[in-house]
């Protein structure tokens, strides 16, 4: 534990929500993430002291507009809501009970929340049908987050399901996949919290259902539709992330001595540290930077910026990156594709794929 704080320095953790746990799934086989989360790293205030800020935040208007169709869908004791997981979920009309945890002073939600489930989960006939505002909490590399889902909806015969509520539209029954894949990884955070939370009462995990209610304004109205969203993949990859997140001694055993990303904050709370010896310290660690680092790490554009440096294979894409298997770099596959550079051991097989391209180009083009 003195190792991993070492690193975050004299700064305090910063607090994980579900996004920044979410995004933790995009991208599980990058060392340098797992150790500044695991330490609670600021990876903003780092990636802006090194010049490379990442523009991450909705506008004001997709905000106001996020705002006012979670209050259409919540309205009237979330009648909206109930008429889809009628239908949904063949939710009985007479289970209709609804609980707003947000109405209970802030440092009593989290208790509040545990006996409301505990009720529910025994089968108490007044325990209740929705939970807004619920307030969840996870283990973060020993440190607590405090999770707030939209809605948990409780359906008579056992089953939990998390209600995330969302402003991109559906369209003809199609949404856009990368905000979909974006929300069933948040949503994923939440269940894992739920079924951490039921486990710790004593009661089966699994009670929480792996699919989550999505609710989107449909064909850019504002009359909502609510789909249902499998997310045992994004459950597994957060666990072995998180599990990952506990137990980083051996990634902290290959770290030079004395390696920090302390930014060093003097009295006004402005890093100190030159951000050259911070950039040297970052890359201390090894990335995997990937195009969908974009929308998910604070450090994208520095990541980015080093694979451009570097030349990496990993610019191309995840998908391009795997197919290339051990080759790291574009100049190297070039070569192996143009034959003026020899496999290594190993690199026999995706070079003979790479000169097969190769050739295929050489054909079209002629």
């Amino acid at each position: 534990m003195r190792r991993i704080d070492a690193l975050r320095g004299t700064t305090p953790p910063k607090p994980h929500d579900a996004r920044a746990i979410a995004a933790l799934a995009a991208n599980p086989g990058c060392a340098r993430r797992a150790l500044m989360d695991g330490a609670g790293v600021d990876k903003d205030a780092a990636a802006r002291h090194l010049g490379f800020p990442a523009p991450f935040g909705q506008s004001p208007f997709a905000i106001t507009r996020g705002n006012q169709f979670e209050a259409l869908v919540k309205s009237d004791g979330c009648a909206e809501l109930l008429r889809m997981l009628r239908e949904l979920l063949e939710l009985p009309i007479a289970e209709v009970a609804y609980h707003d945890v947000e109405n209970v002073g802030a440092h009593l939600r989290h208790a509040h929340t545990r006996a409301l489930f505990e009720r529910a989960a025994r089968g108490e006939h007044d325990a209740g049908t929705l939970y807004d505002h619920p307030l969840l909490s996870l283990d973060i590399a020993g440190h607590t987050a405090y999770l707030e889902p939209d809605v948990v909806a409780f359906q008579l015969e056992g089953r939990f399901h998390i209600v995330e509520i969302k402003s991109f539209a559906i369209v003809d029954g199609q949404a856009d996949p990368a905000a979909v894949a974006a929300a069933a990884r948040q949503a994923a955070v939440y269940v894992l919290a739920l079924r951490t939370m039921l486990e710790e009462l004593g009661h089966d995990p699994l009670t929480v259902s792996h699919d989550v209610v999505l609710v989107c304004p449909e064909n850019f109205a504002n009359r909502p539709v609510a789909k249902l969203v499998d997310v045992r993949r994004q459950l597994a990859v957060l666990r072995r992330q998180l599990t990952r997140m506990t137990t980083l001694d051996r990634l902290l055993e290959e770290l030079p001595e004395g390696l920090t990303f302390d930014l060093e904050p003097g009295e006004d709370g402005l890093p100190l540290r030159r951000a050259a010896d911070l950039a040297d310290a970052l890359r201390g660690v090894t990335a995997r930077y990937a195009p969908d680092c974009l929308s998910t790490c604070d450090l994208c554009f520095f990541c980015r910026n080093e694979a451009r440096e570097e030349g990496a294979s990993d610019l191309l894409g995840r998908n391009v990156r795997d197919e290339l298997g051990g080759v790291a770099s574009v100049e190297e596959a070039l070569g192996l594709a143009d034959g003026t550079r020899a496999p290594r051991e190993g690199q026999e097989e995706i070079a003979r794929l790479l000169r097969g391209a190769e050739r295929l180009r050489q054909d079209c083009l002629a």
